[in-house]
């Protein structure tokens, strides 16, 4: 599958896009044609809407990563834009929120393109050798797994739809979410003997993008026997490895890296490109740093000895970035670091920095200060948005975005075995390998640690590996802290000054500032509110428009 995959299928998105939009906008008869879907072409133009109906940008708010965005839902990053992910840490959203029904909208568009192609290419099975027919569906039917695991994961119970339903069959309640996730395995158990082991290209749903998906659907459900024995499949395969060079995944560099499974793929002469370095960028670098990483987030990083900053000897509050996991410098631009060309400097006195992009280094305004809308927290993202080859124009940058990699896989075979209470070395083996890749080569876990131990360790790691990835709002549900670290300040760094001492840090790597002596002097940029009474928050509401639409939808709790 080649780089077309992503260039509309004009033809085809004016016969169904139009009616996919949302779920109660299915068409009532069908497509006009009776006579598409005859050729192999007729059924990659349909494969290739199918992939470009994925949902790759932020609902109303700019194209830049629909996934990677949602840390901003989360205790690791903060939003100052207006793009509805804010109400949904004020304890503000409802069923009116725009950004739930874009994703919702967005989710169903896939499907209605993954089950319009379903339901008709038996059209076109006797003009199509059959090795190629059955991959397109395989491929089509884990699409479509995959996104009703990312709907189950925001809403909770959905209708489960494999058809293009009339009026009457588009009126329907939704289906339990055990239903859903058994219908997830099936389809992807039923898809893996037609897919090949790999591609050249990382956007084609491969035999580990449907293993993947399996185990992050089994991880996140409980499943963990299953999450387990899929994972494990994938690292059997031998083809996946962790990358030498962790800060270059998030680059053009890192475009062919073994370890990325999958990733949304972009290209400019296709007009699909992504804007997330002028949104996450610094401001010095004309970048918008509208959503930056959080105070929190960059105190969980432990130091090099693999203690936490509490525990170390190695943690000075005078220089707080040195001896640290070099993770935390990879991920995040820290003050005194030098981000997009420019010395990244964010105590409120550095009124003056360096600018390094010429021949010589020169002085400048210091925009990352004096700019009224320079980072709120101090801090700001690096991955996605360092690559010198966007700095000329950051709002069209063809850095593939990663929706799976292979270090994800070895943390969701460690924490299923952990959780399964099933510990052996192999779980030792697989955080270990994670910790010490070459670049980062923290030190290894000791032996002999507790189930507790364990898992307190599987879930630092997810923090420190996958952090401004987006999977980090789904952690924190599934392991119920999100009622916890989403109540109260959210902080940024001391505007003219550094913590005195270290926060201490609690088993899931959450900082609690309440024993720093000079806590008062942080920069509050947010108070959460995250609404417990029958687990409203942990789940978004279902749209009104839909709920209008079709009577037989009932709410979320709370909404």
């Amino acid at each position: 599958m080649k780089k077309t995959i992503y260039i509309i299928a004009i033809g085809l998105l004016i016969l169904v896009a139009a009616a996919c939009s949302s779920l109660d906008q299915y068409p009532l008869n069908g497509p006009s044609s009776d006579t598409y879907l005859t050729d192999e072409s007729e059924l990659r133009k349909a494969l290739y809407s199918a992939y470009n109906a994925n949902a790759t940008y932020t609902p109303s708010s700019g194209n830049y990563g629909t996934w990677i965005s949602l840390d901003a839902a989360t205790d690791i990053a903060f939003e100052r834009n207006s793009s509805g992910l804010p109400s949904f840490v004020a304890g503000k959203a409802n069923a009116d929120t725009g950004y739930a029904a874009e994703i919702w909208k967005m989710m169903y568009a896939t499907i209605c393109r993954c089950n319009y192609l379903l339901n008709n290419m038996q059209r076109a099975q006797e003009n199509v050798n059959q090795e190629v027919y059955k991959n397109i569906e395989a491929q089509a039917r884990v699409l479509r797994a995959y996104t009703y695991h990312r709907l189950i994961e925001f809403y909770g119970a959905v209708p489960l739809v494999t058809i293009i339903p009339d009026l009457k069959q588009a009126i329907m309640p939704r289906t339990p979410k055990a239903d859903i996730i058994n219908f997830i395995f099936k389809e992807l158990d039923e898809s893996v003997e037609y897919l090949p082991d790999q591609s050249s290209d990382k956007g084609e749903v491969t035999k580990a993008v449907a293993l993947g998906i399996k185990a992050r659907t089994a991880l996140y459900n409980e499943k963990w026997e299953i999450a387990a024995e899929a994972a494990k499949a994938i690292m059997n395969m031998g083809i996946y490895s962790l990358d030498d060079n962790f800060s270059e995944l998030f680059m053009y560099a890192g475009k062919n890296s073994k370890e990325i499974i999958w990733a949304t793929q972009y290209v400019k002469a296709a007009k699909k490109t992504h804007a997330t370095a002028r949104n996450f960028g610094s401001r010095n670098g004309k970048g918008g740093s509208s959503r930056v990483p959080t105070q929190s987030v960059v105190d969980a990083y432990q130091c090099i000895d693999g203690k936490d900053i509490d525990k170390s000897a190695l943690y000075n509050p005078e220089k707080p970035y040195e001896n640290r996991d070099p993770r935390l410098g990879y991920t995040i631009a820290l003050s005194g670091s030098i981000f997009m060309g420019y010395r990244f400097e964010t105590h409120k006195d550095s009124v003056e920095c360096w600018n390094y992009r010429g021949e010589k280094p020169v002085r400048m305004k210091n925009e990352d200060v004096t700019n009224p809308y320079a980072t709120f927290t101090g801090y700001c993202w690096r991955k996605y948005a360092d690559d010198p080859a966007d700095w000329g124009n950051p709002t069209e940058s063809e850095i593939h975005q990663i929706m799976l990699r292979y270090a994800e896989i070895l943390l969701i075979y460690a924490e299923a075995k952990i959780e399964a209470n099933q510990i052996d070395q192999s779980v030792y083996n697989a955080i270990n390998e994670v910790r010490q890749r070459p670049g980062v080569s923290m030190p290894p876990l000791p032996n002999g640690l507790s189930q507790a131990e364990l898992r307190s360790a599987v879930r630092k790691e997810r923090l420190y590996e996958l952090a401004g990835e987006g999977l980090r709002l789904f952690d924190i549900r599934r392991w119920r802290i999100a009622e916890y670290v989403l109540n109260g300040p959210l902080y940024g760094r001391i505007p003219k000054g550094l913590l005195s001492t270290a926060p201490t840090i609690d088993e899931n790597g959450i900082p609690d500032y309440s024993n720093v002596p000079n806590r008062e002097e942080m920069r509050v940029v947010e108070v959460r509110k995250f609404n417990k009474e029958d687990n409203r928050d942990y789940l978004w509401p279902i749209p009104q428009r839909e709920i209008t639409a079709n009577p037989k939808l009932e709410q979320n709790p709370g909404y």
